[in-house]
């Protein structure tokens, strides 16, 4: 469902074979993300790169990552959305709450 691996310090997270977050798998996912900051200061990115559509249960996903990472002294932060994506994090005012990239490596320039 999710791939990992860690590039310079960061884990970089992506979807594998998914084009829709939505509710038929967010709450395994949420799981896995949110286990990854069992220790403070992890850093991840999120690549949204496939995925064409995300519905409100994968916003909540998204927002409540964010809090265990701050909760955590992490950071969380999403790259590679598609056009119709970004107009969903626009539309709920979402693009003011995350650190958005538009590619992987301008996201983990970030971390430095």
């Amino acid at each position: 469902m999710v791939k990992t691996e860690k590039i310079n310090g960061v884990l970089v997270v992506r979807f594998d074979n998914i084009d829709r977050f939505n509710a038929l798998i967010t709450e395994p996912v949420k799981e896995k993300l949110k286990g990854f900051y069992t220790h403070t200061g992890i850093k991840m990115a999120l690549s949204l790169d496939g995925i064409r559509f995300i519905d409100s249960t994968g916003f909540g996903v998204f927002l409540s990552i964010l809090k265990t990472a701050n909760n955590n002294q992490g950071q969380f932060k999403i790259c590679n959305i598609s056009s119709e994506v970004m107009e969903l994090f626009k539309l709920l005012q979402l693009h003011n709450v995350f650190e958005l990239y538009e590619n992987l490596d301008d996201c983990l320039k970030s971390f430095s």
